[in-house]
């Protein structure tokens, strides 16, 4: 018996069948940039589905050639999410295998999708992770700083007023941040945090991931905001990992303020115990500064 167009996949040459699927909504992870990343089972669910929702069906066929997969896509976007999700959620109650992708990495997170998984688990159907590539997961476990607890905050609004406003929201957040940004504001955006997290958080911009020209510059706020600070943005998707707020000290008082200042101004220098106090509480270090030389003139 022939095989089925389209239900076979191909590795270094060799090619292999998918296996039949259950019906389903299956969330497929594909690569964030280097094409190698995809799983096994990621390549036999893209060939066997019955229908393959993409983000952008120019950008998976480069994925889908790669391995030889000769799969029919229909597009998925936020701009069509309420009819193709309709279309998408009829197939799945008749049993069908769809598989959801996004451009790059584990859909939902920063893409389209939530509607039409809501609907789906709504309406009893079932929906399958499969697992893989994820820029978050990737900037966080290379990045240097805490794993163990993080906040994920996507997108940042790209208007300031509105920016800051979330970022000072955020600011006494005791676990590890994650962001992604476009390199066009990652100057404005690095500068805002600097102002309202402090200039001695640390942090780390993980650029073109999984990439030929994959970088992680390791540096505190006021540093990475020098460093991009310039009119020509770096080229490039963009993940901004920082450190959190000392959970014990993201909130203090004046007075304790004060007192922590004191404190440690009995051991380092006037600069130095502005800058520690500054990654303490997130506060601005040169105000810091000021306010300690007027303690010390008292």
């Amino acid at each position: 018996m022939s095989e089925p167009a389209g239900k076979s996949f191909i590795i270094g040459g060799h090619k292999y069948s998918a296996p039949l699927l259950p019906g389903g909504l299956y969330l497929v992870a594909t690569p964030i940039g280097n094409l190698g990343d995809i799983s096994l089972r990621g390549l036999e669910v893209l060939a066997a589905a019955d229908i393959l929702a993409c983000e952008d069906t120019r950008t998976s066929h480069i994925l889908l050639a790669r391995y030889g997969i000769r799969q029919k896509t229909v597009p998925y976007h936020e701009h069509n999410a309420a009819a193709a999700g309709a279309a998408l959620l009829h197939a799945l109650q008749e049993g069908q295998a769809v598989a959801l992708i996004s451009d790059a990495g584990t859909p939902l997170l920063s893409d389209p999708g939530y509607p039409l998984v809501s609907q789906a688990a709504q309406a009893g159907r079932a929906v399958i992770p499969v697992p893989g590539a994820s820029a978050l997961l990737a900037a966080l476990t290379a990045c240097g700083l805490p794993a163990h607890n993080f906040f994920f905050g996507g997108f940042l609004p790209p208007k300031q007023a509105a920016r800051r406003q979330v970022l000072q929201a955020w600011r006494a957040l005791p676990c590890t941040m994650i962001f992604y940004e476009s390199p066009r504001r990652v100057a404005a955006c690095l500068s805002d945090m600097a102002d309202i997290f402090g200039g001695s958080r640390p942090a780390c911009l993980c650029r073109e991931l999984t990439k030929k020209f994959e970088t992680f510059d390791r540096a505190d706020l006021g540093r990475l905001a020098e460093i991009y600070g310039g009119d020509k943005a770096p080229k490039g998707e963009i993940a901004l990992v920082i450190g959190g707020a000392e959970a014990a000290a993201a909130a203090l008082s004046p007075a304790e303020t004060d007192a922590l200042l004191l404190h440690l101004a009995q051991s380092l220098p006037p600069a130095k115990a502005a800058q520690e106090a500054a990654r303490q509480t997130g506060g601005k270090k040169q105000a810091l500064y000021a306010r300690l030389l007027a303690l010390k003139k008292r």
